[in-house]
């Protein structure tokens, strides 16, 4: 196995993962309560893997008999990215968000599944980021995408149960409004250097 494809594959899902959006809010929300952890974590991190499958495995077949859509998927990838970092940046600029644990009695085990699965399966931004961007930043990898999907996998599950079991000692620092526009300022750095290695394909 590539180890520097590996590492790649391992940064690059690690800086699309750490996006806070509906399927990480709730992983933190549950980890905060302490409600169904480990189990919404592995949830979250197998679909991830299988979405990272699709993508890794299928784009390299689809661009052979298509050659113009792994550019074509680059650049709006790209663009898309350059756009999601604006948006990080304005919320890091002028947002006074905080975290704010859920109250209330605990949910059954298949109603927290089915609300996490949800969150995973029916958000779009899902299959931008594991089917088509890591799916198109592992063609440049030629015979090494194996170790890119490992790397990109690990970075799933190495985040998920961090993050789930992590938030205990978030919790204190996520109540501070400064910590969010910290952490959108470093998101939108993030997604412009991605969006920069899409575009000139290092």
């Amino acid at each position: 196995m590539d180890f520097s494809v590996y590492i790649t594959g391992l940064t690059m899902g690690l800086t699309l993962i750490v996006a806070i959006g509906a399927q990480n809010a709730f992983v933190l929300r549950q980890g905060l309560r302490g409600d169904h952890v480990f189990a919404v974590c592995l949830a979250c991190a197998v679909s991830d893997a299988i979405l990272i499958t699709v993508g890794i495995t299928a784009f390299r077949q689809i661009s052979a008999v298509m050659p113009a859509l792994e550019p074509a998927m680059r650049y709006a990838g790209a663009a898309f990215l350059f756009w999601y970092g604006a948006k990080s940046l304005q919320s890091a600029l002028r947002s006074s968000h905080v975290l704010v644990a859920a109250s209330g009695n605990a949910v059954s085990l298949s109603t927290t599944l089915a609300t996490c699965l949800a969150l995973t399966w029916l958000n779009p931004h899902v299959y931008l980021d594991t089917v088509v961007l890591l799916g198109t930043i592992s063609t440049q990898f030629p015979g090494a995408e194996t170790a890119f999907w490992a790397g990109a996998v690990t970075a799933s599950f190495a985040f998920f149960f961090c993050l789930g079991y992590g938030a205990r000692w978030l919790r204190p620092i996520f109540a501070n409004p400064a910590a969010w526009r910290v952490l959108e300022g470093v998101i939108a750095l993030t997604m412009w250097l991605i969006a920069i290695k899409l575009l000139t394909g290092g």
